[in-house]
């Protein structure tokens, strides 16, 4: 998979600083300043993209234009950038086939975390992708077979929902994760307000991992947000 990404902000600073952080972590940054250079830009790279990332406000289009019009060309995974703390721009965003969206300001740990989730979905989703294992921390998950072993290659005893909630954890490593959003992915229904077995779920999923649940190291909790699975996730094709 290509590893080139194309950014537009109109902010030159931010463009900046956010070529340069992405870059340090082995991404290829084209970037934009506006609609009329991103148009540019994307015409004569969009064969070589794995990503594009989009600014809502730009000043001589929006990202919601160019969204349709990436998506109207491209199946390219897009995240998309707001200063507004409005869903409906999240909404619109994600019917017009944005992948992701994140709300400025935002840490740049957090948006490189959604774009290795969106690029590690991608491998595990390609027709005929060898990707068949996800690896953290010594555990190996095998999501043919569906079988986690331990750093010992020992098999960990998981319920189906269980495996399920760690995969989602792991395909979106470094993301912080709200409790409805997990319970909706794993469960495919809305979290109730007095809910808590999502909260039981993840307790029982740490002492299987022998994560501690005073401190763990694995899935952590942010508090009044949800959970992030903070362990570095590669994909492979082999054990």
């Amino acid at each position: 998979m290509t590893r080139t990404l194309l950014v537009v902000d109109d902010d030159q600073k931010t463009r900046n600083l956010l070529k340069t952080y992405l870059e340090k972590h082995q991404y290829e940054v084209r970037v934009a300043h506006d609609g009329a250079s991103f148009n540019a830009e994307f015409e004569r790279f969009k064969d070589e993209l794995s990503l594009v990332i989009l600014d809502v406000m730009l000043p001589d289009t929006d990202g919601f234009t160019l969204c349709r019009s990436v998506r109207s060309q491209s199946p390219v995974p897009i995240i998309m950038l707001t200063a507004s703390a409005d869903d409906t721009d999240r909404i619109v965003g994600l019917e017009l086939g944005a992948d992701d969206y994140i709300a400025k300001p935002y840490n740049p740990r957090e948006l490189l975390a959604r774009i290795k989730a969106i690029h590690r979905r991608m491998q595990l989703g390609a027709p005929g992708a060898p990707v068949r294992f996800l690896k953290f921390a010594g555990f190996s998950m095998d999501v043919v077979e569906r079988v986690l072993t331990d750093p010992q290659g020992q098999p960990v005893v998981l319920t189906s929902m269980d495996f399920n909630l760690l995969r989602f954890f792991a395909e979106h490593a470094g993301e912080t994760l709200d409790r409805a959003r997990l319970m909706e992915q794993t469960r495919g229904r809305d979290l109730g307000p007095l809910d808590r077995s999502l909260d039981v779920q993840v307790s029982r999923l740490r002492q299987r991992l022998h994560d501690d649940g005073k401190q763990p190291v694995l899935i952590k909790t942010v508090r009044g947000s949800g959970y992030v699975f903070s362990a570095d996730v590669s994909a492979h094709a082999e054990p």
